[in-house]
């Protein structure tokens, strides 16, 4: 196998709810502590349409929980900036999928993000019409990865170097 395929980039969002609670920092420490590397950030206030672009077309999240969903999700995401970082690691999309933790906080085990930080259950929030606040969005899988980073990210904002630790594991 190559690095190629060892190494890979995978993005998180910090939601509203992370970036107005202040544990943005908090969290994100806990990526590089098992050795990911920070290749790009941003904060921003994306429009209804990036969302829809993020969330539709590349997610389909409508296709695959409905218009409801997608509209109580797009419509939180909205309340605030949130901040977009790409991470790059080895098999980056499964760890940060498992140290973030399942979608739905109240099912997330203890010591993932979502179970640290979030604790609402979909079905409070579909009897609240609202959307579930979970922290932190990740990449699903490695094609996922690449179209997100692709739509957030132009080349010349993210950034190839040696880390410390890279320096004693290639």
């Amino acid at each position: 196998m190559t690095d190629k395929k060892i190494i890979q980039q995978t993005l998180i969002i910090f939601k509203p709810d992370a970036v107005q609670r202040g544990i943005v920092g908090e969290i994100l420490a806990r990526f590089e502590r098992v050795g990911l590397k920070i290749i790009g950030v941003k904060m921003l206030s994306p429009t209804r349409d990036q969302y829809y672009e993020h969330y539709e077309r590349i997610g389909k999240m409508i296709t695959r929980r409905g218009e409801k969903t997608f509209n109580a999700n797009v419509d939180f995401m909205m309340q605030g900036p949130v901040i977009f970082v790409v991470l790059e690691g080895v098999d980056a999309v499964e760890l940060v999928r498992k140290m973030v933790g399942t979608t739905e906080p109240k099912t997330a085990q203890v010591g993932t993000i979502r179970g640290d930080y979030s604790h609402i259950s979909f079905g409070y929030a579909d009897m609240t019409g609202r959307s579930t606040p979970n922290v932190i969005h990740a990449s699903g899988n490695i094609e996922e990865a690449e179209q997100e980073i692709h739509f957030w990210f132009s080349d010349s904002e993210t950034y190839d170097y040696q880390a410390l630790n890279e320096k004693y594991t290639r």
